[in-house]
């Protein structure tokens, strides 16, 4: 018994393979490929690990007919590629059932010159390339490679897959079969397997072994007592972590303090660094609550301040503080959008000329040439106000700052029109 649980039970037919159905099942995308043998190049995208990207092109390669040749990124090179191409070219025929296929596991970690080395092999059909990442390809592989390829994308195992790998395991396996193993209880080791199969079955074996005996009930606190809980998956360099903390942002965009606490939880449990959180919070403090709430940037910045002194564990309860406060405060992306706006405007016009009275006049030069002239100061006028144009002449009356519909913007709103009546259209 040699053989961890996962690679004994590794499928080697279509009809063995779980989950995946909307690309192998009946009328999945990939079915009619496999059984015509006619296999385009294709990137197998999905996470976690062990959602049957290595063992689908093994499945692909055997019902296919063809040569069968894998690589892993981690340890391959420009060299390695090329030997294999060497031997494939031997073969020939574009779309040929003896067009070999070549399986790179994270392909994501190639560097461009050696993803670079593929592409004429790819292009020219010497080569079936299959590719398996877990991260996005559209980053992560470079355009010319990632046109040549069928993107597919392999989702995490839900419980109805990871409960079948869990029967198939006790029926089936030579091993686990001998022993009288009840499944009273399965919410436990799913949630550690995190959507992986190829975890839960080796935590699965782990489990079983623990027990010293062949009459065995599996509950939720035998998994608690006996498997060490892993930290839960989480990339601090891959697309999962721009994806968690989007979850994140956006839970405090759409006011849920339910939602922004989780996903903070999850980037605290994964080690997420402190600092690189409370940025975020910065961030979303103006852009999305800003003149709603104005506290909320002051918040967010003495939360910035803490949690660089504190640092972890206790950072965590003043993120949550400051996260739960911007999601129950009001929203506005007013200021984000008259910055927008403005950018936009400053594209479209190029470098327009400053008004002459707006102007600094530090030298007599200037004054003579009239910097400065008419310029009235605000503070010498009733209520601190003066009606005069602070835009070029090109874009005079342009109103780019729009405030949001909450109460202390409107009360903005009645400022400025109080002040600058009809010109902007407040």
């Amino acid at each position: 018994m040699n053989a961890p649980l996962a690679e004994r039970l590794r499928p080697r037919t279509l009809e063995d393979y779980v989950s995946q159905t909307h690309l192998v099942g009946k009328n999945g995308a990939l079915t009619q490929h496999i059984k015509q043998g006619l296999i385009p190049s294709m990137l197998f995208w999905g996470g976690p690990p062990g959602t049957g990207k290595t063992t689908l092109a093994n499945i692909i390669a055997s019902e296919s007919g063809r040569p069968f040749y894998t690589l892993s990124a981690i340890n391959s090179g420009v060299k390695d590629i090329r030997d294999v191409i060497d031997k494939a070219k031997q073969s020939g025929g574009l779309f040929t059932t003896k067009n070999p296929i070549l399986f790179i596991d994270e392909i994501h970690r190639f560097s461009k010159s050696q993803q670079d080395s593929l592409l004429q092999a790819v292009e020219k059909g010497w080569i079936t390339l299959i590719g398996a990442t877990t991260e996005n390809p559209s980053f992560e592989v470079i355009p010319a490679l990632l046109s040549r390829c069928q993107v597919y994308i392999l989702n995490a195992f839900d419980k109805v897959d990871l409960e079948t790998l869990l029967k198939r395991a006790i029926e089936n396996d030579e091993f686990l079969s001998q022993k009288k193993i009840t499944l009273k209880e399965t919410n436990a080791l799913l949630r550690i397997s995190g959507g992986d199969g190829r975890k839960l079955l080796n935590v699965f074996e782990l489990l079983v072994n623990s027990f010293g005996e062949d009459k065995i009930v599996i509950t939720d606190e035998a998994v608690v007592e006996r498997v060490q809980n892993n930290t839960a998956r989480y990339d601090k360099t891959g697309e999962q972590h721009y994806d968690i903390i989007s979850a994140f942002i956006k839970s405090i965009r759409g006011s849920d303090p339910n939602g922004a606490v989780y996903w903070l939880a999850r980037m605290i449990e994964g080690g997420e660094d402190v600092k690189f959180i409370a940025r975020r919070l910065l961030i979303s403090a103006s852009e999305d609550i800003g003149n709603a709430n104005p506290t909320a940037l002051v918040i967010a910045n003495n939360t910035f301040q803490a949690v660089s002194t504190i640092g972890h564990p206790e950072s965590r309860i003043i993120l949550s503080q400051c996260a739960t406060y911007l999601a129950c405060s009001p929203k506005s992306n007013a200021a984000y959008m008259a910055i927008g706006n403005a950018q936009q405007l400053v594209k479209q016009t190029g470098d327009l000329g400053v008004p002459t009275e707006l102007r600094n006049a530090p030298t007599k030069l200037m004054k003579e040439l009239g910097y400065g002239d008419n310029y009235k100061y605000a503070h010498n006028y009733k209520n601190n106000f003066a009606e005069q144009e602070f835009l070029p002449k090109e874009i005079e009356n342009t109103k780019l700052y729009e405030p949001g519909n909450n109460a202390r913007e409107n009360g903005h709103r009645d400022f400025l029109k109080q002040r600058w009546k009809d010109k902007y259209g407040y």
